[in-house]
């Protein structure tokens, strides 16, 4: 499984990448405006900085709902850097302009899926990633490991290439149950990821070894 971290922060994308475990960058406009981020050069910026922090898949989402605005925008994002993958959303025009890139050889990342028909759709068209939004469903108390389930059952039956990756990670359990049904790749914020690390047992545990070869050092240097 692949790890993408989603986020338009800088520090946390650095630290993330110095984990060593980190594949990708997922952002939106709402994550841009979080970080003060507003102006199309401010904006196409702040993409460079980040692709010049990891070592691919930048996906940047594009602000046009029409065909030829997603066209002439997802060129322009593309340009920033090979590292960027153009995001765009699950609309009738969105399906178009995913099947104009597929066909110019632009990865792309198909957001805001939320059915296993949306998810075919994005797979027919030749998105590189589509993103099922589990956390999203959840807040509306619909199962979204349900979707992945059925969108990974989707392309395995037909072999698409299109990965699933698993969006609107909430917690490092998300994680873990997107690996078990097989998700291609989970996007997270930094505290999901390092979520994954942490238990109170490997704490306790540290603690108790540090403890217990203090005392035999303590030991050894009394008879000597």
């Amino acid at each position: 499984m692949q790890f993408f971290i989603d986020t338009a922060n800088l520090s946390d994308i650095g630290q993330a990448q110095q984990l060593g475990v980190l594949d990708g960058v997922t952002t939106n406009p709402t994550l841009m405006a979080k970080e003060g981020i507003s102006g199309d050069e401010a904006v196409r910026k702040h993409y460079k900085a980040i692709c010049d922090l990891v070592t691919d898949n930048v996906s940047a989402e594009v602000i046009s709902t029409d065909y030829e605005g997603m066209v002439r925008e997802g060129i322009s994002l593309a340009d920033i850097d090979p590292k960027i993958v153009v995001k765009l959303p699950m609309t009738m025009e969105g399906i178009k302009a995913t099947r104009y890139f597929s066909k110019q050889g632009i990865r792309t990342n198909c957001t805001l899926v939320f059915t296993a028909g949306q998810a075919l759709m994005a797979a027919k068209a030749g998105a590189t990633y589509v993103s099922p939004f589990i956390g999203r469903l959840e807040d509306i108390s619909t199962d979204g490991m349900n979707l992945i389930a059925d969108i990974r059952k989707i392309f395995d039956n037909y072999q698409f290439p299109t990965k699933i990756l698993a969006a609107s990670v909430r917690h490092a359990m998300h994680i873990v149950q997107c690996a078990k049904l097989g998700a291609d790749v989970t996007t997270s914020p930094l505290a999901a990821i390092v979520g994954l690390v942490k238990h109170p047992l490997t704490d306790s545990g540290l603690k108790q070894f540090l403890e217990d070869h203090r005392k035999v050092n303590e030991k050894a240097v009394v008879i000597i």
